[in-house]
């Protein structure tokens, strides 16, 4: 099978690294440097025993570069990044070839299928967990399943899973994809942006009372918008599952907190942002939630004031 992955940061290199066991894998990525790290040096991993591990993986920045067609195409870029990954998706996939968006937050398939004109993206989510250390190395932080969205007679989607299980990927199909989509928002509107503001690793939210306090916040607003939209998140308790999330990847940078170090733009808006837009229409109040956003927003639109240090006073 013919693999390109879309975005070769922490998840899209990590993916791409055990995917080439298997199948012929193509990294794309728009960023030169990362482009060319990956051409000369292969994907380096880290993995989270310390060993390190350089994958050959061919890598473009260029979907003209792509030669022939693609059996399945993997997003992993940022939300804002998605429809563009589609439209080179599009020129590259076969006609019986498949989309899957491992994506963050809510509106990624939907931008997709749009590209296609008709139902093409198959939503999916993953545990593993990813830290970039440099272009084209990235770090194992946690383990976790991976969940595509389909019935197990849906011969595509069942290729997808056999070949993620063949390359060591733990994989299982579901039935309810917005349950899956939502089940994965709710983890990261607990997480991601108070690791970002807080500038702390995933763990720290689940031992320290007055960070848990806030993620139960953010996390019961959300239960109850998906409640008024009627969606069945995959777990009972959804503050149980965040927080399960947390101890699991406890040493891992959440993909917003890397954003924020690297001042780049984050994903708020489809998370917590999401969530304070949904909750309008189904007339749930979100403050919490609200007022994450906006300091996420004010974070952004302050990067280069950030004071990092305490200097002596002259």
């Amino acid at each position: 099978m013919r693999v390109i992955i879309f975005g070769a940061g922490a998840m899209g290199c990590l993916f791409g690294a055990w995917l080439s066991r298997v199948a012929e894998v193509v990294l794309f990525d728009i960023q030169t440097e990362t482009v060319e790290s990956i051409s000369n040096n292969g994907v380096v991993v880290t993995g989270m025993d310390g060993v390190v591990e350089k994958v050959k993986v061919e890598a473009i920045s260029r979907v003209e570069q792509f030669r022939g067609k693609a059996d399945l195409a993997v997003i992993f870029t940022k939300s804002h990044a998605t429809e563009n990954a589609a439209l080179a998706a599009k020129a590259v996939l076969s006609h019986e070839g498949v989309v899957v968006t491992l994506q963050n937050g809510v509106g990624n398939v939907e931008q997709i299928d749009a590209v296609f004109g008709c139902p093409t993206a198959v939503a999916g989510i993953t545990a593993q967990a990813a830290n970039v250390v440099g272009p084209g190395h990235t770090r194992h932080a946690g383990m976790g399943m991976t969940w595509l969205a389909g019935l197990p007679g849906q011969k595509k989607v069942k290729r997808v899973e056999q070949l993620f299980l063949q390359a060591g990927i733990e994989c299982g199909l579901s039935e309810d994809a917005n349950g899956l989509i939502w089940g994965k928002l709710l983890v990261n509107v607990g997480i991601n942006a108070l690791t970002a503001l807080l500038r702390v690793h995933n763990g720290v939210l689940a031992e320290v009372p007055a960070c848990k306090d806030i993620m139960e916040q953010a996390v019961s607003e959300a239960a109850a918008v998906a409640d008024a939209l009627g969606i069945k998140l995959p777990y009972h308790d959804p503050m149980e599952a965040v927080v399960r999330v947390c101890r699991d990847t406890a040493a891992n940078k959440a993909s917003m907190l890397q954003d924020a170090l690297r001042h780049a733009v984050t994903e708020i808006d489809v998370i917590n942002g999401a969530i304070v837009a949904k909750g309008r229409e189904v007339r749930v109040v979100t403050p919490v939630n609200d007022l994450i956003t906006r300091m996420v927003k004010a974070l952004e639109a302050t990067y280069d004031k950030r004071i990092d240090e305490i200097k002596p006073e002259a």
